[in-house]
């Protein structure tokens, strides 16, 4: 039945994502969508139980389901953000995401100049190594992008866990886990060399070297450089540049 209900449950969420059904919509009654995914009444519960955990509706005993506003909807939960993704509203939500490991990334690489044990700067030298390696792999290969996405994931794991401070490493844990499933707006491999690997490794060196405001300068370039990314992809996508305003940068950023 878990198996099930997930695929009906996604199904519907792209529905809601998409506009398909709107805020205040009523989902069909729990039989006639029974019938028309050829569940169980059982599983179609499961379902709307997974869309209400998720903030996408309200469900009202007598009543049935409703459709909620976009706002209520639960943007860390991977289910979601991957509907958004692929209706082509989800750059709003990356931005926001974006915005929080912003504020939490940079203090954490700050504490982390000042807290780092001799083990975990070894486990981000390591991961900044295993990152080269995996750039210089053939261009256009899915197992050394795969490999350089895991390095990457560890080298920013590693700063939290050398900032040792037990709430923020769980606050960031649903952040860093909805975007590295929505990694490919966020990713330019042809520009490894000219700046994800020169701006991890400053990231580094102020770390190793003590120095929580260059250590913080440096989380703050590389975050711009990934926003910067999605600024590009945003475009790409719908043709316009997000409704702040702000400077679009990296136009001719080619996303694999």
């Amino acid at each position: 039945m878990a198996r099930l209900h997930r695929q009906v449950m996604r199904v519907l969420l792209g529905d809601i994502a998409s506009g398909t059904l709107k805020a205040g919509d009523r989902l069909p009654r729990e039989s006639d969508l029974a019938v028309h995914f050829g569940v169980s009444r059982g599983v179609v519960r499961e379902c709307l139980r997974g869309l209400e955990e998720r903030g996408l509706v309200v469900v009202r005993q007598g009543s049935g389901a409703r459709v909620t506003p976009e706002g209520a909807w639960n943007i860390l939960d991977a289910d979601v953000l991957a509907v958004l993704l692929h209706s082509g509203h989800g750059t709003a939500a990356l931005f926001e995401l974006l915005e929080c490991r912003r504020v939490i990334e940079i203090e954490a690489a700050g504490l982390a100049a000042q807290r780092a044990t001799g083990d975990e700067l070894f486990d981000l030298s390591d991961a900044l190594a295993r990152m080269g390696a995996a750039a210089e792999r053939v261009p256009g290969s899915q197992a050394a992008e795969d490999l350089f996405h895991l390095a990457d994931i560890a080298f920013h794991e590693a700063i939290f866990r050398a900032a040792h401070n037990r709430a923020l490493l769980r606050m960031v844990q649903p952040i860093q886990k909805t975007l590295i499933n929505a990694r490919r707006p966020l990713a330019a491999p042809e520009r490894r060399f000219e700046r994800a690997l020169p701006e991890h490794k400053a990231i580094l060196s102020g770390i190793a070297g003590r120095d929580p405001v260059a250590a913080r300068a440096a989380m703050e370039v590389h975050l711009g450089t990934v926003e910067s990314y999605l600024r590009a992809y945003s475009v790409r996508q719908d043709g316009r540049p997000p409704a702040d305003g702000l400077e679009i940068e990296d136009l001719d950023a080619r996303f694999g």
